[in-house]
């Protein structure tokens, strides 16, 4: 819950500096006399930004559910079913968190986490995972994935999507209207907006979001080693947990939806776009970790 009001008091921040740059700039006097009334814009910059994300947050559970087809274990129905259980709730316990939901799912070698709240997560491993893995090595993988719902991952990777949205959504239109402005000049009839707002809106949107995903992929990258440490620190030791992103390494991960991939235990291959880093920096990082 203190993430969710640092959420919204972030969310409130960020419009708030927005506006006093704005300001500060004169453009707000520049939207003004090109028919743009400021408020309104970071409103809806507001809006579209942050709403959209906190949506995506607090479905995050049942969306995983139902897209990647996981089915929770409520009765475990052999021992290996009650094995997974019992070390979620001895990793939740370690991690002082609540107990997760836990779910499996058909599909090649992966897993993740999500949720909206610590105390209230979901915890899924892939058929392909389970039999292709150690006991040891799922265990790290199930401790990673504690660890994201420990480090209040869920809530910091929406809370960096939607400030990146939300400047996407403000810098395309101010630009907007500055490109149609200047296309416009003389023009008589120009109580509105042109084809040229519309037309650069589009665009900026497209390129700005391509350049939002470019940050919001490092932070992600850069959470999985801490929680790759983190499981490492709640087994104990770090072995396990190399050992299981080396067996990873060997294998064709699975696919997951793209409202649950930042969370898995692997993700995207794309340098700039990757979710994850190579599997080789993140065993480096554990072998060079003290402790």
């Amino acid at each position: 819950m203190k993430r969710i009001l640092l959420f919204i008091l972030t969310n409130v921040a960020v419009v708030a500096v927005l506006g006093i740059v704005a300001s500060l700039l004169g453009v707000n006097r520049f939207l003004t006399a090109n028919g743009l009334n400021l408020s309104a814009l970071l409103g809806f910059a507001l809006v579209m930004g942050f709403g959209g994300a906190i949506i995506s947050l607090l479905i995050s559970k049942p969306m995983a559910k139902w897209t990647a087809g996981v089915r929770i274990i409520n009765d475990p129905q052999n021992a290996d079913e009650a094995w997974i259980v019992e070390t979620v709730r001895k990793l939740a316990d370690k991690a002082q968190i609540g107990m997760p939901e836990v779910g499996i799912f058909e599909g090649a070698p992966n897993a993740f986490a999500t949720g909206a709240f610590k105390n209230s997560s979901l915890v899924a491993v892939s058929t392909g995972l389970l039999q292709g893995m150690t006991r040891e090595e799922i265990e790290a993988v199930l401790g990673h994935e504690i660890a994201h719902v420990a480090n209040g991952d869920m809530v910091t990777m929406t809370l960096i999507q939607g400030v990146m949205n939300t400047f996407v959504v403000f810098l395309s239109r101010v630009i907007g209207y500055a490109v149609d402005s200047f296309l416009r000049k003389g023009d008589s009839n120009n109580s509105g907006p042109g084809i040229g707002y519309y037309v650069s809106t589009i665009v900026l949107d497209i390129v700005l979001g391509f350049a939002a995903a470019i940050v919001v992929a490092w932070f992600s990258r850069h959470r999985e080693f801490r929680a790759d440490a983190g499981a490492a620190q709640l087994m104990g030791r770090k072995q396990p947990m190399m050992n299981a992103l080396a067996r990873l390494g060997g294998m064709q991960p699975g696919e997951l939806p793209k409202a649950v991939e930042a969370m898995g235990i692997t993700g995207s291959i794309g340098k700039l776009f990757a979710t994850h880093p190579p599997i080789e920096e993140r065993i480096a990082a554990l072998q060079n970790a003290q402790g």
